[in-house]
């Protein structure tokens, strides 16, 4: 008996120690859904959260305190029928800076063509990127191998293109689906661009960036500042040319979504010579956030 509860005691221990990828916050929100039993929703909620942390997404080994961190929010602005739905997801995730207790975004994107089907209570099962899923899960699916992707790029160079194949795999198995998201043909910034554009060999420099600006500029940032904000400005002049050649590219746009805010706290205690430089490019790159990158120059203010 003994030796069953120390087997017991054992398995649960090393389960603990080897956890899941993610910690993974789900929200659902119904604010346009007029409804007095909105039962479904929470039952959907948990039925998502559970999906998220507790498929086993690679075969590495993390342990509990270098799970990714994430959130996935979804708002859902139409119930088309008892089991079908309609609306939008947000999905971030962020990064840990060495040395910091800050954690750094990877990714913020929003994708308002969503549309699923769901049953109450209903478990969420996983066939793998190139089997029969659900739309839901399809989704879910991708984004969490899009978090992965830029998880593993930001610790080693192009170290998540198994990730993102992953994601183009689930991509192009759901191009004979009814729900909008996954053709080429539906919008220009949607699942099928944001997938094309990361494994597409033009973008590679974005790619790149997410190494070089987080291993070598933010996770040496208490050691060796100066050089550690040069490196992330070299960084951010790299993807200039993608600009040049792809001046509306969906992932360019995603990556500056999440590191607008972040490269203004950066730059703004930069050089003088930095300070100028960047808010050049970055207008220039980037200018939805124009008004933001101005207030490098007067130190974020």
């Amino acid at each position: 008996m003994r030796k069953i509860l120390f087997l017991l005691l054992f398995v649960f221990s090393f389960n603990s120690l080897f956890a899941q990828e993610f910690t993974c916050q789900v929200n659902v929100l119904t604010p346009r859904i007029q409804s007095s039993d909105k039962k479904i929703f929470t039952t959907l909620q948990t039925a998502i959260y559970e999906f998220m942390n507790n498929t086993r997404w690679t075969n590495d080994k993390f342990k509990t305190e270098e799970k990714i961190e994430c959130s996935i929010q979804i708002e859902i602005t139409e119930r088309v029928s008892t089991d079908e739905f309609k609306g939008s997801i947000q999905v971030s995730a962020r990064r840990p800076v060495y040395g910091t207790s800050y954690n750094s975004p990877l990714i913020n994107y929003k994708d308002d063509d969503f549309t699923f089907r769901y049953v109450e209570f209903q478990t969420l099962d996983y066939a793998g990127e190139s089997g029969r899923n659900p739309n839901l899960v399809s989704v879910l699916a991708f984004y969490a191998n899009i978090i992965l992707g830029f998880d593993y790029d930001s610790y080693s160079k192009y170290g998540g293109g198994e990730y993102f194949a992953k994601a183009q795999s689930i991509v192009a198995n759901s191009t004979n689906a009814s729900e909008p998201g996954w053709k080429a043909f539906e919008a220009n910034r949607n699942r099928y661009w944001l997938c094309e554009n990361i494994n597409n060999p033009i973008y590679k420099p974005i790619r790149a960036l997410y190494y070089d600006f987080h291993r070598k500029g933010l996770d040496t940032m208490t050691k060796t500042r100066d050089e550690s904000i040069r490196v992330c400005a070299d960084a951010i002049e790299n993807v200039r040319r993608v600009h040049n050649d792809k001046p509306q590219s969906v992932f360019m746009k995603t990556l500056f979504d999440a590191k607008a805010d972040e490269v203004v706290n950066i730059f703004s205690g930069a050089s003088g010579d930095i300070k100028s430089n960047m808010v050049l490019i970055l207008t220039e790159i980037d200018p939805s956030n124009s008004t933001k990158y101005n207030k490098i120059q007067t130190g974020g203010n």
